[in-house]
């Protein structure tokens, strides 16, 4: 193990009012790092991602804990209006675009969370790269709750040893999901039911997106812990566990 783990977490215009993003990065981390991984944090989304262009970036599993990408003046746009003409993309948003491509470009692995389906509006390839997307105005989530999680138990390495279990979180609805992408846990809501967490492949790249994680609690939940374990394990292609026991 030892692998090195980016975890980019929401600052600056990545930032939002909904979510504590350091917070829930950090829970995240200390996860990853009981693991026995190597984690770095950084909330300096722009000019991080960027880098990830370099020739010698060394990251071996990108986590993206961010916010939707845009500054106070651009969010009132889009909550004034239904719709938002595009606009051509900055030195910034080309530089971080270019980043995120070479690293998926290079085969190299992504883990969504929580708000990350909301993300990169000036990158139109994020919807098939992340293989879903939150889509404004059909997307939404019930209120905060205790949330039931249907899983797919031993479909997939990622779910080994995993049953349904409670948490108290968002529970994402109504996301614009590929059918490319391995749908392995799920919650119900209005007769519906709604993926909370998926495998996907974009090019030779594997994606996870989990969906889960609004707030801290969402980490104390020892299935939530063992899910984000086996999804950093199977990306970077270790031997998952026989069973997911909480190991804190």
């Amino acid at each position: 193990m030892g692998s090195n783990i980016l975890v980019v977490t929401g600052g600056g215009r990545y930032a939002d009012p909904w979510h504590p993003l350091a917070e829930t990065s950090a829970r995240a981390a200390d996860v990853l790092r009981e693991a026995g991984h190597a984690v770095t944090v950084t909330d300096d989304v722009d000019a991080r991602l960027a880098s990830l262009a370099d020739p010698a970036d060394n990251v071996d599993l990108l986590v993206l804990n961010v916010g939707a990408g845009r500054t106070p003046e651009e969010r009132a746009v889009v909550q004034a209006s239904d719709e938002r003409e595009p606009q051509p993309l900055s030195d910034a948003d080309a530089a971080t675009r270019d980043g995120l491509l070479t690293h998926v470009g290079r085969g190299r692995p992504v883990l969504a969370l929580h708000v990350s389906s909301t993300t990169f509006g000036y990158m139109p390839e994020w919807e098939s790269i992340l293989g879903g997307i939150w889509v404004r105005g059909t997307s939404m989530h019930p209120p905060y709750s205790l949330a039931r999680i249907d899983v797919a138990t031993d479909a997939h390495p990622i779910t080994a040893g995993i049953h349904d279990f409670e948490l108290n979180d968002e529970r994402y609805s109504k996301l614009r999901v590929s059918p490319r992408s391995e749908q392995l846990a799920w919650h119900e809501f209005e007769g519906g039911r709604h993926p909370v967490l998926w495998a996907h492949r974009h090019g030779d790249a594997h994606i996870v997106y989990d969906a889960l994680g609004h707030d801290a609690a969402s980490y104390d939940s020892p299935e939530h812990r063992a899910i984000l374990r086996n999804a950093a394990d199977w990306l970077l292609g270790e031997p998952q566990p026989a069973a997911a026991s909480d190991r804190r």
